[in-house]
């Protein structure tokens, strides 16, 4: 399968099964269209036609450009067949029942009240709750049963707000380091927070012991302060980015990640991803929000189009900057394209349900943080281990091939099929499909691949 592009002066043809990408001129871009519909000669015929007015194509030089498409097509680098569909639920069933990574929710509660929150200002529509230390540990021992032979294990730290419940993300943390050795474990620590209760012992901690830090901001400061207030209404921007950008000082190049949500106010988010980086913040992130159609947040059809122009204009921008020896980083177009994910990975996602899951306050398990509430989602607990069985093979059929609309398209292979959360809150099934989602990941990863191809030729 191919698909066909043209973008910021590239024409860009990319080989879906093989993953080779070709970057080509306007000719052989033509024949390439062609060549699986055409004879030689009718492809030739058209060319000439087309190209009548430039000396330098001649029968000669197209029937050299269609040898060389055929030298690729036989070396297995263009129309590289689909044989990927039976190997679509080998991974997941070979995993078996390993969990390698859990989302910890230590807090149902939060000191802010964002209205685009998916987890209903952190109740995620229950009751406000902090995890006791006990929950958690018996949570980090539910891991490491259950993570058979694996070494590096990873821990979120979530919520709600996390620091709301500090100590107790503490002493989980020295708890992890204490059994670490004896069980043959690395843990692997996440904290994701709005900000508001950093403080130096954060800074301190935070710096030694986790790998990731995600910090949530959502650009200029009338945009962040529209929708992330506190309780009585007031923004929180001037109260956080002096924070965050303590932190980010104090980390001393260990990951971090600013991480955004643009909504209907915002479709002009990369004016954000700017904002940001004249900040000082390099590692960002900025998603779209996910809402009903009928929320006053949520992306228009209008916006989604906007949207799409948009990660163009970052794509270049971020070029220019790399050019300029000050590069940013954009979540989404990180694209390793020689050393990426294994095939297996590819089709078979981010592993939720099966090898990564989320626990409540009280211990209850979940497929991930965005189905934790939905009760018909609840997987078991960690204390009888996953005893819903259905629902578990139920996630692990989910892949790049389980979706009728996905079978055919040329990005599968880049979205194993998308967020199963995205799906289920748009269709009401996890085998649905969130189209908005389709469409700007389809055009981030052409934006990813374009910066690649620049990247390589040196512009």
């Amino acid at each position: 399968m191919l698909h066909q592009y043209k973008l910021n002066g590239f024409n860009i043809v990319l080989d879906t099964c093989s993953g080779s990408v070709h970057s080509v001129d306007d000719v052989a871009y033509d024949i390439i269209e062609m060549f699986e519909t055409s004879t030689k000669e009718e492809i030739i015929t058209a060319m000439l036609e087309k190209y009548s007015d430039r000396e330098d194509v001649t029968r000669e030089d197209l029937e050299y450009c269609i040898e060389d498409v055929e030298e690729l097509k036989a070396a297995g680098k263009l129309f590289t067949p689909d044989t990927y569909e039976d190997l679509a639920g080998t991974f997941k069933e070979r995993s078996g029942n390993v969990v390698k990574a859990l989302c910890l929710h230590v807090a149902h509660t939060c000191n802010l009240n964002c209205s685009y929150c998916f987890a209903s200002q952190g109740k995620y529509h229950g009751d406000r709750a902090l995890m006791s230390f006990e929950v958690g540990k018996r949570a980090l021992d539910f891991l490491v049963e259950n993570s058979g032979s694996r070494t590096n294990l990873e821990v979120d730290f979530f919520g709600g707000e996390p620091l709301m419940n500090w100590k107790v993300v503490k002493d989980l943390v020295k708890y992890a380091r204490s059994i670490e050795k004896e069980h043959h474990k690395n843990f692997r620590f996440t904290l994701t927070t709005n900000g508001m209760l950093i403080d130096d012992d954060v800074i301190e901690f935070a710096n030694k012991e986790m790998s990731n830090v995600v910090l949530s901001l959502d650009g200029r400061k009338e945009i962040h302060d529209r929708l992330r207030v506190d309780y009585t209404g007031k923004g929180s921007y001037d109260t956080i980015v002096p924070k965050f950008k303590k932190l980010v000082e104090a980390r001393g190049g260990k990951n971090y990640y600013m991480r955004g949500t643009f909504t209907h106010a915002n479709p002009d988010f990369t004016n954000d991803v700017f904002h940001m980086a004249d900040l000082g913040f390099t590692e960002l992130s900025m998603e779209p929000v996910v809402g009903a159609p009928d929320d006053p947040a949520s992306l228009t059809p209008e916006d989604i189009e906007i949207v799409k122009e948009q990660y163009e204009i970052l794509a270049k921008d971020m070029l220019r900057r790399e050019k300029e020896g000050k590069p940013i980083t954009f979540y989404h177009y990180m694209l390793d394209l020689t050393e990426g994910p294994c095939i297996y990975k590819r089709i078979s996602g981010c592993g939720s349900g099966t090898e990564y899951m989320a626990v409540t306050p009280w211990g209850d398990l979940y497929p991930c943080h965005q189905f934790v509430g939905e009760e018909k989602y609840k997987l078991g607990n960690i204390y009888d281990g996953v005893t819903n069985d259905a629902l578990r093979d139920e996630f692990r059929s989910c892949n790049a091939y389980a979706r009728e609309e996905c079978k055919d398209c040329w990005a599968k292979l880049y979205c194993s099929g998308g967020c199963a959360a995205n799906a289920f809150h748009a269709s009401g099934t996890i085998r649905g499909v969130y189209k908005p989602g389709c469409e700007l990941f389809k055009k981030r990863i052409e934006c990813a691949i374009m910066m690649r191809v620049a990247e390589n030729e040196g512009l």
